[in-house]
């Protein structure tokens, strides 16, 4: 009597197929729906900080503002502003009022509709070193993004009006 043959061999091969292919299809549904995969390439949205907060309160509440108590480095009150030569100046001059032992200095500005925020910054040196603490007054520029156009230019440190441009 002769023993039937089988072939088990293609069918080993369709069974390992499937199984393979089961693998791939749950590696790849395994991704789907995490909160992992990020789009694009901006950068998270910073922190608002006392200048931004500050600015803000400006903007809402003019004219109606009071200066800020004591010294912050991110407001800075401005010694002055020149006055602009025209009102399509899409840059100011202006003073800040920063330490002699700042390692920098600068402004910042917001813009609205109605008015321009600037303050002026400054950056401590090494807090251990030894500082007179005597005040510097140096002109920086701030570049606008539109021209100045009757906007009003205020220190967002004492809330006064610089310049009406």
């Amino acid at each position: 009597m002769q023993h039937p043959t089988y072939r088990t061999r293609p069918r080993t091969r369709v069974t390992a197929l499937v199984a393979c292919l089961a693998a791939a299809g749950a590696v790849a549904l395994s991704g789907c729906g995490k909160n992992t995969q990020t789009v694009g390439a901006a950068p998270p949205p910073r922190a608002k900080d006392a200048f931004d907060q500050r600015a803000a309160q400006i903007v809402r509440d003019w004219p109606k503002v009071a200066p800020v108590p004591g010294r912050q480095e991110a407001l800075l009150p401005l010694a002055g502003a020149d006055h602009p030569r025209s009102q399509d100046v899409r840059e100011l001059t202006v003073t800040v009022g920063h330490s002699a032992c700042d390692a920098g200095y600068g402004a910042r500005v917001l813009e609205s509709k109605e008015l321009v925020v600037v303050s002026g910054w400054g950056k401590k040196k090494n807090p251990k070193g030894m500082c007179t603490e005597q005040l510097a007054t140096d002109r920086t520029k701030v570049r606008l993004g539109g021209p100045l156009a009757g906007r009003k230019v205020v220190d967002a440190a004492t809330g006064k009006q610089l310049v009406k441009g």
